[in-house]
């Protein structure tokens, strides 16, 4: 008997008065009750087919633990996550260890990446290694980190509460309830919703059916910098990996900072900002900066003004085109418009805009800084330094690091020798792997059982080697809410072609059955539908798709799983 069980077991004969609970007082709100309908505003479970019992112990179970899952998801939402600012990023990668911990997993480890090549440090990336003695093994790839909220006003509920409204509260009136907060969608509530399943499967059956391996990072809004260096250094971590349970291909997205200064110009303000009044006598570096944004696009912004900047770009093929015109004819660009929060796209109709979004490249502007920042009232300043932040989006087969190249070579032409360029990173295109793999087929036998088919509940197919993937880009057609581009770092785990291999890494990625809803990332209101209007379209509809795909994997083996070195 423990000497601490001893003393309570004494406390109890020596008749020893213990305090009273006590009692909640009338100003001390009770503990929320959600009452998550698992089945969403239909009720109409789905029809499960060919499941094995423990199985749908599994989804059981599910349906019965809703308010829990979603608290998991509302306590991770309330942890801000920020990689931009840091703000709570080692907060973050521990609470992350601490899930993989919950889970069973024998190794969890926050790595602290270093320096990257890029000059910067990168943030933590955690590793966690689950050995469940399985032949099979599933990498699960995660980012924990967030973009910065720039607009709080414009959000029904502060932005790291987690709150559940109701879809008409946030302006969808189709969705019953959503979870609205940073990161809800981009990407922790599909997170938290493997993690939620994961972890039923283990409370009824005691472990899972396969190995799992996760890599989880802190810089995917900051292009993955710190996730490709811990890939140079640690591919053998993924050594024992036989699939990545999701992914697919990705655009390529360059990332540069232009600065204009009177230093390196040699006229106006040099060492700091001056009195506004100098402007009657000095040169200004902020409308140098404005006149060379503008010598490198066209007056509108649409059309980069860059020589060479598209060199190797791909277009669509004739087969590419055609899907894309069959998927205009069902597509609402003024009901698209809406759900993403803007006026009207650069196109008019259906297929310019999906073909541009699918297939287009593009120079952003993501910001600009610099001089007086405080909005409203005065204050008269001649900046001696303005910043702008720029993304270049682009295709296979073009290469990130030559558009950098020709930015610099067209600033020069156009007389801007001064301004200085910065390379932020890059995250090279990658085109995926085939959709014959075991997990891809796994994933397809998943929505089956759970009657699913055809376009409803999986990724679409554009082409034999591109598809939509979850959190970042979604089908079009279907849920046409998304915007179809964004780049997530699939070039360093890829068994398909890529525009750079970095480490050793080479696995296949699940084209995966897709359950739950959210939207809005990067913007106000991002949110997670954690009740659908059907069973597959809210969080536990998301959860039994995971758990039924992980289940499928472990029974579809046509490629010999790679040797395993189980924990004794």
């Amino acid at each position: 008997m423990s000497a601490s069980f001893l003393a309570l077991a004494l406390l109890g004969t020596t008749g020893c008065k213990t305090d009273k609970p006590k009692e909640r007082s009338a100003n001390t709100p009770a503990k929320e009750t959600l009452a998550i309908k698992p089945n969403g505003a239909s009720g109409v479970a789905p029809k499960v087919t060919g499941a094995p019992p423990e199985l749908q112990k599994v989804f059981d179970y599910i349906d019965t633990h809703m308010d829990e899952h979603v608290g998991n998801l509302q306590k991770w939402i309330q942890q801000p996550s920020i990689s931009n600012s840091g703000e709570g990023i080692p907060e973050s990668a521990e609470m992350v260890k601490g899930f993989f911990d919950k889970l069973g997993c024998q190794t969890t480890r926050v790595y602290d990446v270093g320096i990257t090549e890029y000059g910067t440090p990168g943030n933590p990336v955690v590793y966690a290694k689950c050995d469940e003695g399985a032949p099979k093994t599933v990498a699960i790839y995660w980012q924990y980190d967030t973009m910065p909220v720039t607009q709080p006003d414009a959000w029904v509920a502060p932005p790291f509460e987690g709150r559940v409204v109701a879809g008409s509260t946030a302006g969808l009136p189709d969705i019953p309830r959503v979870l609205v907060g940073r990161g809800a969608t981009n990407s922790k509530g599909p997170e938290m919703a493997q993690l939620n399943a994961l972890m039923a499967y283990k409370a009824v059956n005691g472990k899972l059916p396969v190995n799992l391996i996760f890599i989880a990072e802190g810089d995917e809004e900051r292009m993955d910098i710190g996730l490709r260096k811990f890939i140079k250094d640690h591919s053998d971590l993924l050594a024992e990996a036989d699939a990545l349970y999701v992914g697919g291909p990705s655009e390529g997205c360059v990332y540069v900072e232009l600065t204009t200064s009177g230093k390196a110009w040699g006229r106006g303000p040099t060492d700091s900002d001056v009195h506004g009044v100098m402007k009657r006598t000095t040169d200004s570096p902020a409308w140098r900066h404005i006149q060379m944004l503008a010598s490198l696009t066209s007056k509108d912004g649409n059309t980069p003004q860059i020589k060479g900047w598209d060199d190797g770009r791909e277009y669509p093929t004739p087969e590419q085109m055609k899907q894309l015109e069959d998927r205009a004819a069902k597509t609402d660009l003024v009901k698209m418009a809406k759900a993403q929060g803007v006026a009207r796209y650069i196109g008019d109709t259906p297929l310019e805009v999906l073909k541009a979004g699918r297939y287009g490249v593009s120079f952003n502007l993501d910001g600009i800084w610099g001089g007086n920042m405080y909005a409203g009232g005065a204050g008269a300043i001649l900046p001696n330094k303005i910043t702008s932040k720029h993304a270049f989006r682009y295709v296979p087969k073009m290469d990130g690091l030559h558009i950098v190249q020709m930015l610099r070579e067209q600033l020069d032409r156009n007389g801007y020798k001064d301004v200085q360029m910065k390379l932020i990173g890059d995250v090279p295109w990658s085109r995926g792997s085939s959709p014959t793999s075991d997990i891809s087929v796994a994933h397809k036998k998943a929505a089956e059982m759970l009657g699913l088919g055809g376009d409803q509940g999986m990724f679409q197919m554009a082409s034999a080697d591109h598809y939509e993937q979850n959190g970042k880009t979604l089908p079009l057609g279907v849920n046409q809410s998304e915007p179809t581009g964004g780049y997530w770092p699939s070039y360093l785990f890829s068994d398909g072609p890529v525009g750079q291999k970095v480490g050793s890494v080479s696995i296949p990625m699940g084209i995966g059955a897709r359950g739950g809803q959210g939207g809005r990332a990067h913007a106000a209101n991002e949110y997670y539908a954690v009740e659908g209007s059907r069973w597959d379209n809210g969080m536990a509809g998301a959860e039994k798709i995971v758990a039924a795909a992980i289940w499928e994997f472990s029974q579809t083996t046509t490629t010999a799983p790679k040797p395993k070195t189980h924990a004794k």
